[in-house]
This record gives C-alpha cells, structure tokens and sequence, in this order.
C-alpha cells in the first residue's frame, strides 16, 4: 500500500488536478466570483512581494526606474500597429460605456456611451509609445529606461491560477535606444536578468534563447524567453524580452534629432515576467505533501512550533522567543533570517502540516524535553524526517542549512531536465517521443531538432500539441539536416509540449 499524502491527487495520478489541490493546501489563492481571476492570498502575495522586491532591485541595478502608465488604451492606439493588434485581439477587453443607469424592467443598464471604445491594457507598448513620442525630442533625452508594476487583462478562455488567468499582476520594462545595437544589447541584458532571478532565486534552471517567426511576440523583430521544464515535462515560458526595432516607433512617431542633426526614429524594447512566476515555483519543486519554496522566496525560513502544557507555557515560550531573536539575528543570501513562532491552539500534527503544506523550507519543534537537551527538533522540507539538534548548531548553521536546500532544489530541477532531453533527428523518432497514450499520463520532455523551415512542421506541431520553445543560444553553432524534411538546416531548436 503506498504511503498517504498530504495532497490527494498525487503528481502521478493527476497531474493538473494536484497542481490545484496545492495551491489550495498552501493557501496561495482562490478563484474569484469573476470567471477566469483569482484572488491572492496572504501567503501567496507575500510569495509574489518577495518576486517583485528581487527583480525591482536587479532593475534598478541596470538603471532602470519605475513609472506607472494608464490601464486604458484608446482602440485607435492598438489599429496603428497591425501584427500587435492582430496578437491580441481575440483576449481584448473593451470599455464601450462610462456610466450606470437603472433598467426599466429592474437592475441597471449601461449609458453614456464612450465615443471611442478603450481597451483594458493587455500589454501596454502602444499607449506607453504614446506618450515616449511626447518626451522624446533629442538624442539628448535617450536612452528611456522604464518599468511598470502593474494588473493587465487577456480574456483567455481556458484559465489555470497563476498560470493562465484573466487578470494577472506582472511588471513590463519599455526602452527608448538612438540607435539598434543599445536596444539589441538592453534586450538581451535582460533576458539575462531573468534567467539570473529564475535560476539564482527560484532555483529553477532555464534554457535562455530566441523564438521563432510564429512565437514571438506581435510586432516584435526578435523574442528571447527564458524556458524551463516542470515536473511533468511540459515547456513553461517564464518570462521575454522584446526587440521591437522601430515597429512601434513608427507607429506612435517616436521620433529624435540625431547628433547629425538628422530626424530618426528611436529603437524600443519591451520585457516582462508576471504571477506566472509563482505557477512556475511551484510545478518546479513542489511534492505530494504541497508547496515546496526556494529559501530565498519564501515568505518566511523558519517556523518554530512551541510545545507545552498549561503549566509549562512561560517557559517554553521564554525559550522559543530567544531562539527566534538568535536565530533571526543570523543571515542568509545576504539577509537576516525570517523566523515566525506559531503559538496557535491547534494540535500538533495539524500545525506540522500546515507549514509543510505552505513550503515553509525549516520548521522547528520546541518542548520541554527539547529545553532540557538544550535542543530543537528540525524538519527540513526535501527531507523525509525530522532529526534532532543541538539549539548551539542550529543557531550556526542556519544560513548554511538553507543555502544547501536552495542548492538541492536547483539541482534536482536540473537533473529532472537532463534525464528528460534528448536530440532527435527524424520524425519517426519525434513522434514516439511525444505520443500520447491513455495509459500514459507524462509524454516527452525537451527534443532538440534542427529544423530548415517552420512553416512546414506546423501540421506535425498541431497533430502532436508540441510547440517550438526557443532557438537556444548556447551549444547550438553545429548545423544539421532537418528531423522532417531531410534539408540542411542551420539551427537547433527546442520542442515540447508546453502549458
């Protein structure tokens, strides 16, 4: 009989359906009475301020500032740039009225009908593009750096918390460059950002390269993504960065003086990652007791159960708060520690899962025994069974403790990657690999495949759900011949199913 866990499916029995039953269990969000949004809870929007302060910090390393633009875009914006409004069009949401007024038969109705239609900002190249056209007039005033912490809406009809969501909080970059080689070398810096923050933070590796014709984004001359693998081996994009050239410069005449004395139009980029991020964590390194977090994420490091009877209460407590200040007086990744006493009126069991539940990457146990020994009770996450410690080594190795869990879980995702990549090199081999069966739940990993033209793998890509992920920019120099068509091809791709 297999051992009981804490989430029911498990990963191998229901893959989509545990991916809801930990977010649940780890109290990370719930769905809204709006279709298609979600509201983030407490622990899970402490999860996403840890994202947003790490990643704010790394922009304005790289000398950008932050700035907030409308959520309203005039339609007429999106019609000035055709491939971008064809994009995205289908997941617009438009604003047709500005006022309420009771219905006849009951109920209101909408009035006062808007002369031009506004759109809900599903990205926001254009009406940022707007107003760039307004600040720029020299080369004096390039190069623009600007972020934005921002909701945008994509009325998507098959949503997924944190993963495919009406409404999701992301933050998006937009630049302004004189010339193609500032915008190129800003979008490729990055897309390195992203893939420090994902592999060095989230400890989840990446595959960093471009995308295709097909894939990239609307109105954009080059996409690179960051790409990683979940633990069901499906392709996660998780996160962009946009050369745009002068497409949306064109379209929203953001135009300058040149040194010369010449008028030109400027370079643009655009970049983004989104709450996606938080799906990501947990498909990455999440187990069939529920959420497992990167130390470096998570809301809080240690949480310290005290464990007494009434009589005993003071001084367990007296203990329990010392250790917190020595322990919380240590540091990790650069940081102090952040440690929590739960001190609830629950049973013990209950409270141990609860925090294991949440991905809480240490919990401590603390009785009267334990004081005696001078001593702690220690669960590590990724570990099956808690051991006991002297209060003196846990004190001095807790920042190497989670040091070393941050490690194992890069390294473990990384590991899932590797056994799960291989290089194909003709469409008999390529179809095994992705196939689906009903008795199997998981199909395929990443294929590596030169591929000579895009266009014709798109019935195969339908037939097999497969998508091209990226074109790396690593290790991918040595041309081949094409895995379908049998001609030489310069490149190697990635392929996979993906969510």
């Amino acid at each position: 009989m297999p051992p009981k866990t804490a989430i029911s499916p498990t990963r191998a029995d229901d893959y989509p359906e545990w991916y809801q039953q930990v977010i649940r269990a780890a109290d990370l969000a719930e769905n809204s009475p709006v279709r298609g949004c979600m509201v983030i809870k407490p622990w899970g929007y402490q999860l996403w301020e840890n994202i947003q302060r790490a990643l704010d910090d790394m922009f304005k390393a790289t000398g950008h500032q932050n700035a907030y633009f409308p959520l309203f875009i005039p339609m007429s914006f999106l019609e000035k740039e055709a491939e971008h409004v064809e994009g995205f069009a289908k997941e617009c949401a438009v604003v047709t009225h500005h006022r309420l007024e009771p219905d006849p038969n009951g109920g209101l109705r909408p009035a006062g009908k808007l002369e031009e239609p506004l759109i809900v900002r599903p990205t926001s190249e254009t009406i940022i593009g707007a107003t760039y056209a307004k600040w720029v007039q020299s080369y004096r005033d390039l190069p623009i750096l600007i972020n934005q912490w921002a909701n945008v809406v994509r009325w998507e009809m098959r949503t997924r918390m944190f993963l495919r969501t009406a409404e999701f909080l992301w933050q998006e970059g937009h630049t302004v460059h004189a010339t193609a080689e500032e915008a190129i070398s800003e979008t490729e810096q990055m897309v390195e950002v992203y893939r420090d923050f994902a592999e060095n933070w989230m400890a989840m590796p990446v595959i960093v390269g471009s995308k295709t014709p097909l894939e990239r984004f609307p109105g954009a001359v080059e996409t690179l993504s960051i790409e990683a693998m979940m633990q069901d081996r499906k392709a996660l994009q998780a996160g962009t960065s946009h050369f745009l050239g002068q497409n949306f410069s064109k379209a929203q005449e953001i135009k300058f003086q040149s040194v010369t004395g010449d008028i030109e139009y400027a370079w643009t980029t655009s970049w983004g990652v989104s709450t996606r991020l938080i799906g990501a964590l947990i498909m990455t390194h999440s187990d069939d007791d529920g959420l497992v977090l990167p130390p470096r994420l998570a809301p809080s490091h240690v949480v310290i159960q005290p464990i007494y009877k009434d009589d005993s209460r003071a001084e367990v407590m007296a203990y329990v708060e010392s250790l917190r200040d020595e322990l919380a007086a240590q540091t990790f990744a650069g940081a102090p520690v952040r440690v929590v006493i739960d001190d609830r009126d629950i049973r013990g069991g209950e409270k141990k899962w609860y925090h294991v539940k949440r991905g809480v990457p240490i919990r401590l146990e603390v009785g009267p025994k334990d004081m005696a020994a001078d001593s702690v009770f220690c669960g590590i996450r990724n570990q099956p069974k808690s051991v006991g410690v002297s209060r003196q080594e846990i004190v001095a190795t807790i920042g190497e403790k989670l040091a070393t869990l941050q490690q194992e879980l890069f390294d473990a995702a990384l590991l899932l990657r590797e056994s799960n990549t291989v290089t194909i090199k003709n469409e008999a081999d390529f179809r095994d690999y992705f196939a689906s069966t009903d008795d199997d739940k998981i199909q395929g990993g990443f294929a590596h495949c030169h591929f000579a033209d895009e266009d014709s793998l798109q019935p195969l890509l339908k037939e097999l759900k497969v998508t091209i992920r990226c074109i790396p920019r690593e290790h991918n120099t040595t041309p081949g011949t094409c895995f379908l068509t049998g001609k030489p091809a310069a490149k190697m791709a990635v392929f996979a199913k993906a969510y």
